[in-house]
C-alpha cells in the first residue's frame, strides 16, 4: 500500500487530497461545456460535484487494483483549485498504474498540468515502483494528447470506435512509460 505524506509541493503547485469545502471550485470548472467534452461525464451541476468531490475526497491511497488517488492541485497563493490529477492502480501484482488529470481552462497553458502530472509519475515511479504508467485520451483532445507527450510519454495505440460517446463514436488514444523511460527522462530533467 501506498500511504503518502500530504501535501505534495511543486515548485508553483500543491497536491493535496480532496475536501468537501473544495466543491465550488472543482464545480467551477467541471460544470463547464468546454471541460465536460471529452470526459465521460456531461457539465455537472452542484449536486453532482458535491458527489463527484465527496467521492475523490475518499480516494486517498493505492491498497488494491483498482484504487484511485485523487489529488486536488491547488495555487498556494490563492488556495483555488485549479485542477484535479489522479493516479489508478490498475495491477498491483504487474506494477502498472494509470495517469489521469482535468484543469480548468482558466489556469491551461501555464504548464500547470505538466508540473502537476510529472508529481504524480514521480510518485507512481519512484514511490510506488511502478513499471508502467498509461494515459488515456479522447483522440480529438489535442491538448491531453500534447500533455501525455510533454511528459515523455509515447503513444502505443490509436483504438477506433471505442464506444458510443456523447452521439458519436468514440476513438481513444493511448499513451504509456515504463519505468526504465522515465528514469532515463528524469535524469535529464
Amino acid at each position: 500500500m501506498l500511504r503518502i505524506d500530504f501535501p505534495i509541493a511543486t515548485a508553483r503547485l500543491i497536491l493535496r487530497p480532496f475536501r468537501l469545502e473544495d466543491a465550488e471550485d472543482v464545480g467551477d470548472y467541471q460544470s463547464r461545456l468546454d471541460v465536460a467534452r471529452f470526459m465521460r461525464w456531461e457539465p455537472r451541476g452542484p449536486e453532482e460535484v458535491r458527489v463527484a468531490v465527496e467521492q475523490m475526497a475518499r480516494e486517498t491511497e493505492l491498497a488494491s487494483d483498482g484504487d484511485c488517488l485523487s489529488l486536488a492541485v491547488v495555487e498556494p497563493g490563492t488556495g483555488t483549485v485549479v485542477g484535479q490529477v489522479e493516479l489508478v492502480l490498475l495491477s498491483a501484482e504487474h506494477r502498472q498504474g494509470e495517469l489521469g488529470c482535468v484543469f480548468h481552462p482558466a489556469h491551461q497553458g501555464k504548464g500547470f498540468a505538466t508540473e502537476a502530472a510529472f508529481a504524480v509519475l514521480r510518485l507512481g515511479f519512484d514511490a510506488l515502483g511502478l513499471h508502467r504508467v498509461i494515459g488515456r485520451c479522447h483522440a480529438d483532445n489535442a491538448a491531453s494528447a500534447g500533455l501525455l507527450e510533454r511528459l515523455g510519454m509515447r503513444r502505443e495505440a490509436r483504438f477506433i470506435g471505442t464506444e458510443f460517446f456523447k452521439e458519436a463514436w468514440r476513438d481513444d488514444l493511448v499513451y504509456a512509460m515504463l519505468r526504465r523511460e522515465w528514469l532515463a527522462s528524469a535524469a535529464r530533467r
